[in-house]
């Protein structure tokens, strides 16, 4: 295992001195020196020994030392060194958070506005750029539809996915219909296009739906037409975000270059659909058991975005439906409060939609 041999290559004097000297970092933002850690540890180290350690960490890659200062920074080999060990660690621990529960009661029934609201929480618990992407829909189904007489001229379709999309499409009627035929029009369409994808309808399938609706015909093909502009709809990635201007907050990101870039990606979204995809399929590639995924400097799939931390969770509403929730904040985050709001929003989120599933 590859966090195996790094641990290896340290000792477990040198493990708590650069685990000191990134929760130092991470409270403080300022470099770190030896006695900050003699006071910082109970290793009852003189400061000259853990000098020598420190320097020994720097040889191996895991600290750098600002031109600026005596002290020491991680670099991103120490953050991943130190983010693998929180995985590995407390990926049994729970924490429930109010706000996150306060979620799972309202709006289920709008996708849309449970993943803003989402992003926002999640933003005022972090203190960071945040994003939560709208269900991957490239298996989205018909879940269900529904009419509904409005008056003598207009008939309601009430038209549900798979990934509980709802879409409401105002139909034109020539005549009023009693309560028995919409019935028998409600039975057909459910009975012939529920669980199926926007390829699996085609033109058979809908020749022998009209067929079976006689003189109602019209309704279906209006019906099939709103069906297909929801799929249409739904085909466009829809990433929602919050805190964008949070990373002002951190020096090492302000300066008007910096922030001008990131401000932008999370304005135009763009490379954020980039990040999504990414996210999804390292999510699938990479699976370390907590469904999260840490983009530390570097390794981050967005150019705009390697001066920074990027924490990924993918949520999984079933039948190839997921979506991403994401963190964006300096390489000095919190990591172990970032991933315990992502492991409580993933979870929230699968509840939500599991509540829903089971209640239809």
């Amino acid at each position: 295992m590859e966090n195996e041999n790094k641990e290896l290559e340290l000792s477990e004097r040198q493990l708590t001195i650069l685990d000191a000297i990134i929760r130092n970092y991470l409270a403080t933002g300022e470099p770190v020196g030896s006695r900050t850690i003699s006071k910082y540890t109970d290793l009852n180290l003189s400061s000259a020994t853990i000098r020598n350690e420190m320097s020994d960490l720097e040889e191996m890659g895991y600290i750098v030392q600002p031109h600026t200062s005596a002290g020491r920074i991680p670099s991103d080999k120490g953050y991943r060194l130190y983010v693998d060990h929180l995985i590995e660690t407390n990926d049994k621990k729970e924490k429930e958070l109010s706000d996150m529960k306060e979620l799972v009661i309202e709006n289920t029934e709008k996708v849309e506005q449970v993943l803003k609201q989402a992003a926002k929480v999640l933003a005022n618990n972090t203190n960071y750029a945040t994003l939560v992407s709208a269900p991957d829909v490239n298996h989205n189904k018909v879940k269900f539809i529904q009419l509904s007489q409005v008056d003598d001229q207009h008939l309601l379709a009430v038209i549900v996915m798979n990934n509980n999309m709802v879409r409401n499409k105002m139909l034109d009627l020539y005549e009023p219909l009693d309560n028995e035929t919409i019935l028998k029009l409600n039975i057909l369409l459910n009975t012939s296009l529920n669980g199926l994808a926007m390829n699996e309808i085609n033109l058979g399938n809908i020749a022998s739906i009209k067929e079976r609706a006689g003189i109602h015909s019209g309704i279906v093909s209006d019906v099939i037409d709103a069906l297909a502009q929801t799929f249409a709809e739904s085909e466009d990635l829809k990433i929602y975000t919050s805190g964008a201007t949070n990373i002002l907050k951190y020096p090492e990101l302000s300066d008007s270059n910096n922030a001008a870039t990131l401000l932008s990606a999370f304005e135009e979204k763009e490379e954020l659909a980039s990040l999504v995809t990414e996210s999804l399929s390292d999510s699938e590639k990479k699976d370390n058991g907590t469904g999260i995924q840490v983009y530390i400097g570097n390794e981050s799939p967005i150019q705009t975005m390697k001066d920074c931390s990027v924490v990924t969770a993918t949520y999984d509403l079933g039948e190839g439906v997921k979506g991403t929730i994401g963190i964006v904040g300096p390489k000095r985050m919190d990591y172990e409060k970032v991933m315990d709001n992502l492991k409580t929003l993933k979870s929230q989120l699968d509840g939500i939609y599991k509540k829903s599933e089971d209640e239809t």
